[in-house]
Parts: C-alpha cells; structure tokens; sequence
C-alpha cells in the first residue's frame, strides 16, 4: 500500500487540555453505515466527529490539542501485512511526504501494532515547525481489509503528549474495520523499532 499522507484541516492546536479529556470514561461510537466500507471509531465522548463518506472521518476535540483522522486509500498489493509494509517502508519518502504539510517533519519509532480487528502498521514523527505554530507529534496507522487500505492518524501538541497519547493509543487500540465493533479493547504498546541512526 503506497500512503501519502491527506489530513483535513486542524482546529487551533493551541489550547492545553482540560482534566476532563485527560481522565474522560464516557465514550462515543462512530460507525460506517456503508456495506462497502465499514468501520467503528471508538473515542472519548469529549471530542466530535464530522466527514465520511467521501471524506476522511474526523475527530477532534475543541477544547484541546488533538486530531485524529480516518481515511480509506487505494490498495493494489492483495498480500500487504504490516510486517512487509514495515520491511518496504523507506524513512526518506515518509519524511518528504509529511513534509509538505508539516514542515521539519522527521520519523521517529515504527513498528507494527494491533487494531481491535486487524493488525496494523505504526509509525510515530515530529514536526517543529509545523503549520499550527506547536510542535506536532503525528501517529500514523494503516492497515487493509475487505480489499480497502484503511489510514487513522492522530496528530496533538509534543509538550502534551503524557496527556494526549494515552488517549491516542485508546483510540488506535478500538478502531475497527468492522461496523459492528463494541468497547472497549485496552490499549497495547505497538511493538516498535527505533529510528535508524
């Protein structure tokens, strides 16, 4: 699967996080009503959903720093597994692509990680300079089934991350390429390998 990175637009990612999105226990449940192109997105009732069907699914939360996006994307390879697309993943080309939105992009850890229904490739980067005037850390996650290449990528300030990663991994950890996935799946470290030097 060849992924370039298609965000919608970010909210303000200025704002520091209210206590009640750090410790949120309700949850929302977004699910695709299409046959052809099912998903369940699972995240704190704290942030709002908007998009599909023709456009990434979006879940943002107003008050505080943090983003994440679904997205369906052409695939092409019938056999693609995390491990292979982790083996084909060449760290200049991620860069440059992440690069035309968020400048001063650089990769960090990648691994392969576990979706509630699939397993899944992972890959975590900075950005210093990135357009929203915060430093962004980028999750991105990818996996394919029922012969569609399925991308969730999370974006949120570096200076939050104790707060705002926690609550990424949740939402990696629930996501669904099934439309009938319940809660809650525990979140589980991905297995990671570190950057080259």
């Amino acid at each position: 699967m060849n992924i370039r990175p298609v965000l919608s637009c970010l909210a303000a990612l200025s704002m520091v996080f209210s206590p009640s999105l750090a410790f949120a226990q309700d949850i929302s449940i977004t699910r695709s009503t299409l046959p052809d192109q099912p998903f369940t997105l699972i995240y704190p009732n704290t942030m709002q959903a908007s998009g599909g069907v023709d456009k990434p699914v979006t879940i943002n939360n107003p008050n505080a720093p943090l983003q994440c996006n679904m997205s369906y994307v052409p695939v092409e390879e019938t056999d693609w597994t995390p491990q292979s697309a982790l083996a084909s993943l060449v760290d200049a080309d991620v860069e440059a692509g992440w690069r035309d939105t968020f400048p001063g992009f650089v990769l960090g850890t990648k691994g392969a990680t576990a979706y509630q229904s699939d397993p899944a490739l992972i890959y975590e980067g900075t950005s210093t300079d990135s357009p929203m005037g915060v430093p962004l850390t980028i999750v991105h996650t990818e996996t394919v089934a029922h012969g569609l290449g399925y991308t969730l990528d999370c974006l949120f300030d570096t200076t939050q991350a104790d707060q705002a990663r926690p609550i990424v991994d949740f939402i990696v950890a629930n996501f669904s390429t099934r439309a009938d996935a319940e809660c809650c799946v525990p979140a589980a470290p991905a297995a990671e390998t570190p950057p080259a030097q």
